[in-house]
């Protein structure tokens, strides 16, 4: 139990310099629980890359929600796996509107898969409106942009490794990440998420 309080203490710790601005604490924050969220978004979509596409999505919006998160509501990793969660569901109902089919008959259905039995009523809570007010404005990107700024903020890669990565012009890499911040501050200073 005190390893437990321990490591939310420690996190709790990470997300306050996360909120900061602390590059350093969010890549710290990313290696010690990326490992935990990925297996979680693989249970509920079943595809290496469909899991590692939310997990990126959801770093993203722990780096911009990191100052919304209330120590009350929930522990650490449960409120990181709530954004998961959201970004997980959020790529299962993009494939099945794009008539895409990312599960196996044999496959549960991911909504079974967030079933855990261990998480409790804190576990459950929602996450504050400022966390879902991100993940609104995130979803208005296109998902290449989402993935730049990714890749340029969680995986602290410079605009022209993206490009290269992305295997797109530098110009256009940097215009894809320079006006995704700018809707992104915009959405949320505008309160356009309905």
């Amino acid at each position: 139990m005190s390893r437990e309080f321990d490591e939310n203490e420690d996190l709790r710790r990470l997300l306050a310099a996360v909120a900061l601005g602390d590059r350093k604490a969010f890549r710290t924050l990313y290696d010690a629980t990326s490992a935990r969220l990925f297996g979680f978004a693989l249970r509920i979509l079943r595809k290496d890359e469909l899991a590692e596409e939310a997990l990126q999505d959801a770093f993203v919006s722990i780096w911009h929600a990191a100052s919304s998160y209330q120590v009350h509501l929930s522990a650490p990793l449960t409120w990181m796996a709530a954004i998961v969660r959201n970004k997980a569901l959020d790529a299962y109902r993009r494939l099945q509107a794009s008539g895409e089919t990312a599960f196996a008959a044999g496959d549960c259905d991911p909504v079974e898969a967030l079933q855990d039995s261990a998480a409790g009523p804190q576990e459950r809570a929602q996450l504050s409106r400022e966390a879902l007010a991100l993940a609104a404005c995130m979803e208005r990107l296109a998902s290449r942009q989402r993935q730049a700024i990714g890749m340029a903020y969680l995986h602290e890669l410079s605009h022209s490794e993206v490009a290269a990565r992305l295997s797109l012009p530098l110009g256009t890499v940097k215009t894809w990440i320079r006006r995704g911040l700018e809707r992104l501050r915009d959405c949320l200073t505008k309160g356009e998420t309905a």
